[in-house]
């Protein structure tokens, strides 16, 4: 049973796509050879290789279960009718009180990537800013205290 819903880009949904085919056909693979190499070495109880290609090994594997996952759970955002509320998908421009403005893009949580200007639907201000339209003033409680935030552009 999924345990929640993540709303995914298309774009996001073909990463996603070509990440797990490059971990199931080549990094599965890579990691299967290097452990066939520490195996042919000989004595395991002392063969760092071969503890280190085995958490790889776990690494790998744990990462194609959770894109799994997440494409099993994912709904793929569709294209909004609507331009001018902001919405999961959309591309915002905000000014905060006293700072240069900054555009970001309303992202599930499996695409959030705040440094690459991605914001998840489920942060403070990706969900302050959900349904909302241009000129519209937003307070959002952040680490160093209460932020507004004017919405500039919706794309």
């Amino acid at each position: 049973m999924a345990e929640r819903v993540h709303f995914i880009t298309p774009e996001g949904k073909e990463k996603l796509l070509q990440e797990l085919e490059f971990l199931r056909t080549v990094r599965r693979q890579q990691v299967a050879e290097s452990l066939k190499s520490a195996v042919d070495e000989g004595d395991l109880t002392e063969n760092a290789g071969y503890e280190e290609t085995k958490r790889e090994q776990a690494f790998v594997e744990g990462r194609i279960r959770d894109i799994e996952a997440i494409l099993a759970d994912a709904q793929v955002l569709e294209e909004e009718t609507q331009r001018d509320i902001v919405s999961l998908g959309r591309r915002v421009t905000v000014r905060e009180e006293g700072h240069e403005p900054e555009t970001y893009q309303i992202v599930g949580r499996a695409e959030a990537d705040p440094w690459q200007g991605r914001i998840s639907n489920e942060s403070p201000l990706g969900r302050a800013l959900l349904g909302r339209r241009v000129k519209e003033w937003i307070e959002v409680q952040t680490p160093g205290g209460l932020a507004r935030f004017e919405i500039i552009a919706i794309e």
